[in-house]
């Protein structure tokens, strides 16, 4: 086929065959550094981050705000705009996956962890404390607004984010035969300049966040799989036990990720998305039933009902710290972590339409989501309120028993607390290797000059790099401090992202396929000979530019 993709950079033979030499060793040395700090300044490096972000929060409780809520509108337009009918694609592909797969990679290497972890821990610490607390009568009220600010956080906001990244990395790649890394987005600003240092410096931006992202998902999943296990099992808080349970999720997934997208990480995903509709159904059917459906519809209203208001609310008004604690803590892991699952969701979105990829990747998600915290969340918040609580204490205590805890208080029979509780065991054990093998491979095709298909071998050593980062981290006890730094990393690649927002329109501009309504146009060519046409622009262009250079 024309327009063939070149790839930036990579090493035909050597110890580095099939990647980036440079990003490669330059990632690597990063990584190492940073451990190196972590471990042997650990104090120092945690002041210093933490300074660092204190002096960023008041900039951040604007910026961010403005960012994310110009990145929510501006999916919508491009869902039902002009260009709804543009294809991730030539005209003439079909996407790769069913829907039903597609959605559930979607949920899995997006945010299948980070919801097991929260969807207890933030209603309550939200129903104890939040700036909207004011405009409350009775704690009925305050578990609404508890619920509506958990969805807030976890809801289409924060998929606009990760949305917008994969549409724009799939459309470059896939109609313009670019490679798929985040420089091919801003080749309609700097041209062949991101075959160089440039891109370079931006796709080791992306990989810097994918790594440590994955290195802190894995070890905040870790401490809440000991908390589970210490429950069902009776096992003690022990770095060892946490030692073996990362070695044994990085075998699974460096296992899945040899495999290949379209087995391991598809077949990984469908089974997180059957135990998490039998984890569902438990809670659902033998928790406070009507509670839960009544406290999610009201609370869904409620959210729907203030999106607007949310999405541009700042600190000024409320004088307190809960933006800086939590909307911008949020709105910087969902930018941090947008290169990782950007692309994840880049490579398994070839053949939609930007309407069929906006509303999966925006309504999808987010509708799962509502539905989990709901159900999770308003079980823990129904205990608070009429059975004498107990999970704002375990909350109080250590955030990673929560889900545990809210099991154990609906004093069921202890055999079937039992099975529920390593079911969810289960489930998190899944939702991390996904996330994981996720991860192994976004970062070898950014690695590998933007490879869809980077070499197993170099999977594999990345999925050992990975374990054996976290496990250092673990023993460091520097988790925390690395958390905040993922969250400051977040600050430059949202420049890359406005960047990526005008690569994105100028390139639109040259779009044949979506008329406005009413508009003539011109009878185009076959489909396939226009769409080949598209994707031999940019290589003809750089042949233009290399003789203009000779």
């Amino acid at each position: 086929m024309k327009g063939q993709v070149y790839l930036y950079d990579q090493a035909q033979k050597g110890l580095f065959k099939g990647m980036n030499p440079f990003m490669t060793l330059v990632s690597i040395i990063m990584v190492l550094g940073t451990v190196f700090l972590g471990v042997f300044y650990a104090d120092q490096s945690a002041y210093a981050v933490a300074a660092f972000r204190d002096w960023l929060t008041p900039f951040l409780e604007w910026y961010y705000v403005l960012l994310v809520a110009f990145l929510l509108f501006f999916m919508i337009w491009l869902g039902v705009g002009r260009y709804k009918n543009v294809r991730l694609g030539m005209e003439h592909e079909r996407p790769e996956f069913t829907f039903f797969s597609w959605v559930t990679m979607l949920f899995a290497a997006g945010t299948g962890v980070g919801i097991l972890f929260w969807s207890v821990a933030q209603p309550i610490l939200q129903f104890q404390s939040n700036p909207f607390m004011d405009l409350v009568s009775s704690d009925a009220d305050a578990a609404v607004i508890a619920m509506r600010l958990s969805f807030f956080h976890w809801g289409i906001n924060g998929w606009a984010i990760f949305s917008f990244v994969g549409l724009a990395l799939a459309y470059f790649s896939y109609r313009h035969n670019l490679p798929l890394t985040i420089r091919s987005v801003l080749y309609p600003l700097f041209g062949e300049r991101v075959r160089g240092r440039l891109g370079d410096f931006v796709d080791l931006l992306a990989v810097f966040g994918t790594v440590f992202g994955i290195a802190t998902t894995l070890g905040l999943g870790v401490q809440q799989l000991n908390a589970g296990l210490k429950a069902v099992f009776g096992f003690a808080d022990s770095t060892g036990l946490q030692l073996s349970v990362i070695s044994v999720i990085m075998f699974v997934a460096t296992l899945s990720v040899a495999s290949g997208l379209s087995r391991g990480v598809r077949l990984l995903s469908e089974m997180n998305f059957w135990l998490s509709i039998a984890a569902v159904l438990f809670i659902l059917l033998l928790g406070p039933t009507q509670y839960l459906i009544g406290i999610t519809i009201e609370a869904t209203g409620d959210y729907i009902q203030n999106l607007l208001r949310m999405t541009f609310h700042t600190n000024v008004t409320h004088g307190s710290d809960w933006q800086a604690e939590w909307t911008v803590f949020f709105w910087g892991w969902w930018l941090a972590w947008s290169p990782f699952v950007g692309i994840f969701i880049a490579q398994i979105s070839r053949g939609r339409t930007f309407r069929e990829y906006v509303a999966g990747v925006l309504l999808v998600p987010t509708g799962i989501t509502i539905v989990w915290i709901g159900l999770f969340g308003g079980t823990a918040l129904y205990q608070e309120l009429f059975t004498g609580g107990g999970v704002i204490e375990a909350v109080d205590k250590d955030i990673a028993t929560a889900l545990f805890a809210t099991l154990a208080g609906m004093q069921l029979p202890d055999t079937v607390t039992s099975v529920v509780s390593a079911l969810l065991i289960l489930l998190l054990g899944t939702y991390l290797v996904t996330s994981a093998n996720a991860g192994t491979l976004v970062i070898n095709t950014l690695l590998s000059g933007g490879d869809a298909d980077p070499p197993v071998i170099h999977r594999v050593l990345w999925g050992v790099f990975l374990a054996v980062l976290t496990a250092v981290l673990l023993l460091a006890g520097g988790l925390e401090t690395l958390q905040a730094m993922v969250i400051a990393a977040a600050l430059p690649f949202s420049i890359v992202v406005i960047g990526m927002i005008i690569g994105l329109l100028r390139e639109l501009r040259s779009e044949r396929f979506s008329p406005r309504s009413g508009e003539r146009v011109a009878p185009l060519a076959e489909p396939w000979v226009v769409a080949e046409e598209l994707a031999t622009e940019h290589t003809e262009e750089a042949e233009i530019t290399s003789e203009s250079t000779k």
